[in-house]
């Protein structure tokens, strides 16, 4: 491929965030070991988060122009078709810069092995410039990622790595009508997850756990475990309603399903306020969901492509 420059996305460390907080390092040690914590900690992650850094940028540089942007500035960051993106922190940074990449391959670097999982990082600093190598002379390995969208009637958009939850803000019940494969209801739930393949093992795991655990004390005839993992390119995406309560005016056959290609998960806000739509756990990556909104979500058509070994 084609490449005439380097984004190289970061995040804050947690000790950038503590002097941002309390203005100085001296006031955030002080902060942080009166509460009985360890500072070392945090010192250490940030040395070694920004030696990683450094390495990779000096590498980077040798190839090409180079760009670092923060986390916090890519969404409004206009990324060119002939860009490599080059992802340096952990793994839940990747899936949040996936939404606004606009399907440029990714090489993700795992900066301190030690400390982060990797599951969407499958470089380190001592291999990332093979992989680099690897893509400059047409030999790169590609993953394609499944990504969830969220449309709604007022020309609201939102793209999902892992997964979308569709409720209220607060702990107030979500209320809203569910139409799925021809069937529709009325429900009233603590909110909806809609997961994609990368995402099934993360939240909608969780509430799997819940079943079975839930299973194995009060039901007297469980037989086996209820578990689901999509591989990450399918096609398809998994949705499930949390806490479903059945009344007079709300129902629970529609309490779980898979989304395929072509379909569309639709649903109708009954909520006056309070009721968003947002992407990764992230709270503060919402759109607003209040009565009269409606959303359509299915598969979207842009893909996150990560590099491989």
């Amino acid at each position: 491929m084609q490449i005439e420059k380097a984004i190289v996305i970061v995040n804050k460390t947690r000790l950038e965030n503590l002097i941002e907080r309390f203005n100085t390092k001296a006031q955030a040690k002080f902060y942080i070991e009166h509460a009985g914590g360890d500072f070392g900690d945090y010192e250490r992650e940030h040395e070694i988060f920004h030696a990683s850094l450094e390495a990779v940028k000096k590498t980077v540089q040798h190839h090409f122009k180079m760009k670092v942007v923060e986390r916090a500035f890519i969404t409004n960051f206009l990324f060119a078709k002939d860009d490599l993106v080059v992802v340096v922190g952990q793994d839940g940074l990747v899936a949040n810069a996936a939404k606004y990449v606009n399907g440029l391959p990714m090489l993700a670097i795992n900066p301190d092995e030690k400390r982060y999982d990797g599951v969407l990082l499958p470089f380190n600093t001592t291999n990332y410039e093979t992989g680099l190598q690897n893509v400059l002379t047409g030999k790169g390995r590609f993953q394609e990622i499944t990504l969830a969208e969220a449309r709604t009637n007022d020309g609201q958009r939102l793209l999902a790595f892992n997964d979308l939850f569709i409720g209220p803000a607060t702990h107030a019940s979500a209320r809203y009508r569910i139409t799925h494969a021809g069937r529709s209801e009325q429900q009233s739930s603590s909110g909806i997850i809609v997961s994609t393949g990368a995402g099934s093992t993360g939240w909608l795991s969780s509430v799997m756990n819940m079943t079975n655990g839930v299973t194995a004390v009060f039901g007297k005839f469980a037989k086996s475990n209820v578990s689901l993992a999509l591989p990450w390119n399918t096609d398809a995406l998994a949705y499930v309603v949390r806490e479903p309560f059945q009344s007079k005016h709300s129902g629970i056959s529609l309490s779980g399903g898979l989304i395929h290609s072509g379909e569309r998960l639709s649903i109708e806000s009954y909520m006056p306020s309070s009721g968003v739509i947002f992407s990764d756990g992230i709270e503060s990556d919402y759109i607003q969901f209040n009565s009269g909104t409606k959303v359509e979500i299915a598969t979207a058509s842009q893909k996150a492509v990560l590099i491989l070994k």
